[in-house]
């Protein structure tokens, strides 16, 4: 099912440590069949079928489906429908877990979704359910399929949200249909988009739930309905017209009666019986007593769309059926989470190995809760356990605790407009209500439109789990008053959580009685656990954010009637914590590499002998070649050959792909070349070679601890290099990183640029002979890049090589002495930068700015007669001079002088831009 709603192989180079690896891995249960795809080949067979637009219509609908199967012999099928706003496509890895599972999985793209045609009925009987009955009828006609009987295969049906609704009334309306698992549905559509939490009142005086709608109805109109292959028919489009839509303006895929029903419910505010009647046509309520096949009910805890109590209204119906039931609250929905979507689906397929592969399986507990402990060690994520049942207990529980609550009676203002509203849920941002249960969240209540009432702080901790009821009276001014009510945790510090930020919308009908008129509320259905000293704050607002209030506006009283009756489960049993697998899996896999690797140092190849013609080379690379895996015909460096000498600032240059990253990672010995060398001062470079002590690097960012100071990070760095502290001459490094007193803040304090030259010091700690930059200027302002510059300058100088990798070719130009020019992996040009900048170009010949163009035009008649001289002319601020191949810029300077020209500077007339340029084949 994928509930994918809520959502290298690593070979080493030696086959011994893979082996253990692998060994590890398999004993602690990390690798398992379905990662990374292992087990038998799943075959895919796509089809178009062709479906009655409606039963006894001549008129044809095209469903786009998928059948996927690891064999030829008989086995139970499974249907597999998407989420609304989804297609087949995205189910298809889950239809594949199944099918290896042993399953013959169909797939298919409802009515309006992705490639298949008609429109969307929102899962009609007489449209996408007659629909299912037509799937069901092709499975058993596949020989793949087990039958039960002739007609009639051995069949499940699984699916999230608009798939799990499809999932119960497809059981309801095919008896063919032998097993369910539905997610985070509905029962009672018309409940679920106008709710009504004051007891006693139904789906016709419930309150808009706007947001949700919107979102719903926003979705299937944004486009007119798709089709199959060209040419191919489609319900409500003529042929050659693709993507017209018919029917009402702004209906989009919807039929006109849906959208005609949205249209009426969002300009009025509030729903009416036709309203009501239409989406209890599209609710598996309608068919309640036909549900007779094991139903697991998968119903999210983060969810304000189809919340706890639409999945209690499933179980209870199929229960009343005499069929098995399930139930599993998750954490996660459709307002976020995806805790459990591997262990529910895994769930799913135990429930489908029980009841349709006839396996002795188990399915899990009757009822499990998901609990939210704290947050693990990282402080980013929830720890999760699961509590669970022999019997599911309903939302009323096993036990009843009854918590008084004390305020005085209240009134509060409905605004003009319903703005500005309170907020409690946000559709669809899970993050709030996943904070919400770790004690966080937003929830908003503005002054004025909200009464709240405490109770005292509890003597003992309360567990509840399931829907809390509580009776109050409401006094209007109008007719209907329209209320929201909240549940809150209140801690003795004052701070308020709103359990998974969910509220009880009710409209009291005939709340301008005379003293108005008492309600039950039943408050959202949650499991929360509220601490010894906490108190219960029930909050009667008059507006939400997510629903719609009264436009007019009105004045509410509102007083308690009663205490809150809080439903507990005594039977729950609560798992220990998990420990994260990293806990256990990393160390044991850490100490199965070590072993590898102290059994491979007797295997080593042997090393090359060190060059002593070399040893005063730097850095000597030679036939240099690398590719990664999957580039069987793209090199990332190809025959790569050049060589620093002392003294060198060497800039390392190329367009993004050149390969410039990836010699510098096999220069450090991080990454193995398939052919060729590297020798630095003599030594061949492979992981972990003394000679590459005498190297410091800065490439691909630095890592920092960043709890730790900038101080406290070079001085850990230096010794974990296992050398002396007086050789690693802090002080200058210090120097270079210029941080002033932020050397002794936190790193996580650093803005970018002072990471930078942190990581910088941190690369020359010891005054490595040689050094190497990727991309040191990243970050840096003006004076600090130039700062950089001469520091490269000087360090250079003293007898050391520098190597940079930069895209700033201006101050390549000014920095460095010398270049290597790559482009797809090889090598362009090297050698000196006024060698490559200048050859076989003009000279530029500036002069004082008093010097006129009369004056420059007469000296350059004189110039383009002289010996050496191919052409001279004027141009702005100077002379433009070309020199054949036995003139030189030193003799032209001295007949300028000759000349009495007032020289200010000679030099070659391209930059280093355009000789890059030219040089790998860009714009000039």
């Amino acid at each position: 099912m994928g509930f994918g709603w809520a959502r290298r192989r690593w070979l080493g180079r030696r086959a011994l440590v893979a082996w253990m690896v692998a060994a590890v891995l398999v004993v602690v249960g990390a690798i398992g069949t379905a990662a990374g795809g292992s087990g038998p080949e799943v075959r895919q067979e796509d089809r178009f079928l062709d479906m009655p637009e409606t039963a006894g219509s001549s008129a044809t609908v095209r469903v786009d489906t998928s059948f996927f199967t690891t064999g030829t012999s008989p086995r139970p099928a499974i249907l597999l429908a998407h989420g609304f706003g989804g297609s087949k496509e995205g189910e298809r890895d889950r239809a594949r877990q199944l099918a290896r599972a042993g399953y013959a999985v169909l797939t298919w793209s409802a009515r309006g979704f992705g490639h298949s045609g008609g429109r969307i009925g929102l899962d009609a009987p007489d449209r996408e359910i007659q629909d299912v009955s037509r799937l069901v009828d092709w499975l058993a006609k596949r020989p793949e399929v087990q039958l039960d009987k002739t007609g009639d295969p051995r069949v499940g049906i699984t699916g999230a949200s608009y798939g799990g609704g499809a999932a119960l009334l497809g059981a309801a309306h095919d008896p063919r249909i032998d097993a369910v698992a539905a997610g985070i549905t509905w029962w009672n559509l018309a409940d679920a988009l106008f709710p009504q939490a004051a007891q006693g009142s139904t789906a016709a005086d419930g309150v808009f739930k706007k947001l949700w709608a919107g979102l719903f109805f926003t979705t299937g109109s944004a486009g007119a309905p798709t089709g199959g292959p060209a040419g191919g028919s489609r319900d409500g489009q003529q042929d050659g017209q693709p993507g017209v839509p018919q029917g009402a303006v702004g209906c989009g895929r919807f039929l006109d009666e849906l959208c005609a029903m949205y249209n009426r419910v969002a300009a009025a505010g509030r729903p009416d019986a036709e309203a009501v009647a239409v989406l209890e046509k599209s609710s598996p309520s309608s068919a309640a007593d036909r549900i007779k096949v094991p139903t697991l009910v998968v119903q999210g805890q983060q969810d304000s769309l189809f919340p706890l109590d639409q999945g209690d209204r499933i179980a209870r119906a199929v229960a009343a059926n005499g069929a098995p039931v399930a139930v599993d609250w998750f954490a996660g929905g459709h307002d976020g989470g995806t805790e459990g979507s591997e262990r529910t689906d895994a769930r799913v397929t135990a429930w489908f190995d029980h009841y349709l592969a006839g396996k002795s399986t188990g399915t899990g507990p009757a009822f499990r809760v998901t609990r939210t402990g704290g947050v693990d060690s990282t402080g980013f994520q929830a720890v999760l356990r699961g509590a669970d049942a022999d019997a599911y207990p309903g939302l009323g529980g096993t036990a009843t605790r009854s918590v008084e609550l004390a305020g005085r009676e209240q009134t509060i203002a409905n605004p003009p407009g319903g703005a500005p509203p309170n907020i409690s849920t946000v559709p669809g941002i899970g993050a709030l209500s996943q904070a919400a249960s770790l004690g966080s969240g937003l929830a908003l209540d503005f002054p004025g439109q909200y009464a709240a009432f405490d109770s005292d702080p509890l003597t003992t901790g309360l567990d509840l789990t399931g829907q809390a009821r509580v009776s109050v009276t409401v006094h209007a001014d109008r007719p209907d008053a329209v209320l929201f009510a909240k549940l809150y945790d209140l801690g003795p510090d004052g701070k308020q959580t709103l359990p998974q930020q969910l509220v009880a919308p009710l409209r009291v009908t005939g709340a301008d009685a005379p003293g108005g008129r008492t309600v039950q509320i039943a408050l959202p259905a949650v499991d929360h656990s509220f601490p010894a000293g906490h108190r219960l704050r029930l909050v009667l607002a008059s507006t939400d954010l997510a629903y719609a209030s009264p436009a007019q506006p009105a004045s509410y009283t509102v007083a308690v009637a009663g205490p809150v009756a809080v439903p507990t489960v005594a039977g729950l049993h609560t798992e220990a914590a998990p420990l994260p697998a990293r806990v256990w899996v990393l160390p044991l896999l850490a100490a199965a590499v070590a072993a590898g690797l102290l059994l491979l140092r007797r295997r080593r190849r042997p090393q090359l002998p060190a060059d002593p013609a070399l040893a005063g080379v730097p850095l000597q690379i030679t036939g240099l070649s690398k590719r990664y895996k999957g580039a069987a015909d793209r090199y990332a460096v190809r025959e790569l050959s050049f060589r620093a000498e002392q003294g060198q600032v060497l800039g390392l240059l190329g367009p993004n792909g050149a390969g410039k990253t990836t010699t510098l990672r096999m220069l450090m010995g991080l990454i193995r070349p398939d052919e060729g060398e590297i020798r630095i001062f003599g030594h061949a470079v492979r992981a972990g070679a003394p000679v590459l002590s005498r190297v410091g690097a800065f490439v691909e960012g630095a890592g920092f601890l960043p709890h730790l100071t900038g101080r406290a990070n070079l001085e850990l760095y230096w010794q974990a290099t296992g050398r002396p502290a007086e050789d690693a001459h802090l002080d200058e490094a210090l120097a270079i990183a210029d941080l002033g007193e932020a050397l002794d803040r936190a790193v996580r304090t650093y803005s970018q640029g002072m990471r930078q030259r942190l990581a910088i010091a941190q690369a020359m700690l010891g005054l490595p002979d040689l050094l190497i930059l990727d991309e040191p200027t990243n970050g840096l302002d003006p004076p600090q890049i130039r700062e950089m510059r001469e520091v490269m300058i000087r360090y250079a100088a003293a007898g050391r090589t520098v190597i940079v990798s930069s895209h700033l070719l201006s101050e390549v130009e000014q920095s460095c002495t010398h270049l290597v020019v790559m482009d797809r992996g090889r090598l362009v040009t090297a050698g000196a930068v006024a060698e490559i900048v200048g050859g076989g170009e003009q000279l530029l010949v500036s002069t004082a700015p008093g010097h006129g163009r009369e004056e420059l035009a007469a000296a350059a008649d004189k110039l383009a007669a002289l010996d050496g001289v191919v052409s001279a002319e004027p141009v702005d601020g100077g002379l433009l001079v070309r020199l054949d191949d036995g003139g030189s810029a030193a003799r032209l300077v001295v007949e300028l002088v000759r000349l009495e020209v007032p020289v200010t500077g000679v030099g070659p007339q391209r930059r280093l831009e355009d000789a890059f340029l030219s040089l790998i084949g860009g714009p000039a």
